[in-house]
């Protein structure tokens, strides 16, 4: 019997990653796919992939219980960052469960702890709660911070450089690359093996590195200088209050570096390689293969 995978958020960067290597491998584990979408016009165009519209997101509960009808195994993106967030997943997870959905994979986040530092990280950790309380099969994937952000990370200076200014003090993240969790996602997706079952999964790079560490790499992979600076977290809202973003999105901002300088982010672990049978990719390993990702600091 074909069981059915469906993805959430297949027109961004994870979801389409998954989205494709589930088209390539799921007639090989007897599974076919579905892909639910705001806009199918933008929807990966993947052979044997049916693509079902749903305009109205998480939010619309009733909707997306009806995209979801016949749904085995359910890859459940999280959302964009969003004031609403937590609310838009307790729906999606209602939806799920009014839907029949038999197994949950969830994308959350590294350190998703009831009162962790990184403010954004307590939908993830609602949304963790929300997903045991079904008593739906379920996986965790807790994505450490992607190596394509550090790049965005860096400002281009006057003088030709760049600069990462944060209130990450000496602390480490695990940068893991975006192409590792995808196929860790797509392997757990189409193993359907009960050993992942209520598994939380922490999802890395090979090694942590500071920020210092990070601006070094950046120097090296795009030959342009760039350095990091240590602020306070007086000086990281001073800098990022400006930019106009509400006050909620600013801390989350402001604390996903104090969360690096607090060490929650700089857990490393070998999930990659377990699943994926391959190393995890390194953040200079990643930059070197998507030269797209640090267009903007090109000399």
């Amino acid at each position: 019997m074909t069981r059915l995978i469906t993805v959430t958020g297949a027109t961004g960067a994870l979801g389409g990653r998954v989205a494709r290597l589930l088209a390539a491998g799921a007639a090989d584990h007897g599974a076919a796919l579905r892909l639910v979408v705001r806009d199918a016009a933008r929807a990966p165009q993947l052979p044997g992939a049916e693509v079902v519209a749903h305009p109205g997101g998480y939010a619309d509960e009733a909707g997306l219980t009806t995209a979801l009808a016949g749904t085995n195994t359910l890859f459940l993106v999280s959302a964009a960052e969003a004031e609403d967030r937590t609310e838009q997943h307790l729906a999606a997870v209602r939806a799920a469960v009014a839907a029949g959905v038999d197994r949950i994979v969830y994308t959350s986040f590294l350190g998703s702890e009831v009162g962790a530092t990184f403010t954004l990280t307590a939908t993830h950790a609602a949304t963790e709660a929300a997903l045991g309380d079904t008593g739906l099969r379920t996986t965790v994937l807790r994505n450490s911070m992607y190596a394509d952000f550090v790049p965005f990370f860096a400002t281009p200076t006057d003088d030709g450089g760049a600069v990462i200014a944060a209130p990450a003090g000496d602390g480490a993240a695990s940068f893991v690359s975006r192409d590792d969790a995808a196929e860790v996602a797509a392997t757990v997706l189409l193993r359907d093996h009960p050993s992942t079952d209520g598994r939380v999964l922490d999802v890395t790079g090979p090694e942590a590195l500071t920020l210092a560490e990070a601006a070094a790499v950046l120097t090296d992979v795009t030959g342009r200088p760039v350095r990091y600076e240590a602020q306070t977290v007086e000086q990281a809202w001073a800098t990022r209050r400006p930019s106009g973003a509400p006050d909620w999105e600013v801390e989350g901002w402001v604390t996903s570096y104090t969360a690096i300088a607090a060490g929650e982010m700089a857990v490393v672990s070998d999930v990659v390689r377990a699943y994926t049978g391959h190393p995890a990719t390194s953040v200079r390993e990643h930059l070197q293969r998507h030269p797209e990702d640090w267009a903007a600091l090109r000399p």
